[in-house]
């Protein structure tokens, strides 16, 4: 998947928002044009007539493409690059897109939450599992949350049909003590004394797998501060 396509897959483009956000048309195209890194390089996106973004980035004096943007590295100048026109789309996405990233309520409901604190949107790196959703810190790459739709029996023998999950990064004894209680399973599919699945289905209320989330996310940064107010 290209980097637009991961963060734009599962949105909606608002047409009657780009022109106020600083979109110009030409023809059937609408464009966007934004500096960045101390004006060294420029970011061109694209949407076109059915909504689908694509974009480029260019360096400035040499005026050309840079070619390294496609390359997926986790260390170095050019995942500093990606990173910045990563966070210029992920601006766009907040202000011109209506982004329906799952199909359970409560799962929509925490992303646009996610959304709201973070500035954070769902990539889906997988064209397997199209509908799994990673969260995770554009400063690092660090996974903090993981959004799912699973057979219910996979994590519960005794259940059937589909249920959204979100897996989430804790502390193993907290881990021990939540999968005690209803809504909490081991791990699917990661590693069980670092992560927990959660159940999206309103088995728990927004604010305890919010107050959870943040936990998780605390793990992708230096200092374990929590942006949400008490």
């Amino acid at each position: 998947m290209s980097i637009e396509t991961d963060i734009f897959g599962q949105a909606k483009v608002d047409f009657a928002k780009l022109e106020k956000y600083g979109f110009i048309k030409h023809d059937r195209t609408w464009i966007y044009e934004s500096l960045f890194m101390d004006g060294a390089f420029k970011a061109v996106v694209y949407v076109d007539a059915t909504g689908a973004f694509s974009g480029n980035v260019y360096e400035v004096e040499a005026d050309d493409i840079y070619l390294p943007l496609r390359v997926n590295s986790m260390e170095g100048f050019a995942f500093e690059v990606r990173k910045g026109y990563e966070q210029i789309l992920q601006d766009i996405l907040l202000h011109c897109c209506d982004v329906y990233c799952f199909s359970g309520v409560q799962a929509n409901r925490i992303c646009e939450n996610i959304a709201k604190i973070y500035g954070d949107n769902p990539i889906f790196p997988w064209d397997k599992y199209s509908d799994y959703g990673v969260f995770k810190n554009p400063n690092n790459g660090k996974w903090y949350a993981l959004v799912m739709n699973i057979d219910y029996k996979k994590i519960d023998a005794g259940k059937k049909g589909k249920v959204e999950v979100v897996n989430l990064k804790l502390n193993s004894e907290k881990i021990l003590d939540l999968i005690q209680h209803e809504g909490f399973y081991p791990a699917y599919h990661m590693n069980k004394k670092s992560w927990i699945t959660v159940l999206l289905n309103d088995t728990l209320s927004d604010d305890v797998i919010m107050g959870l989330l943040d936990e998780s996310h605390a793990y992708t940064v230096k200092k374990a501060v929590s942006k949400r107010k008490p």
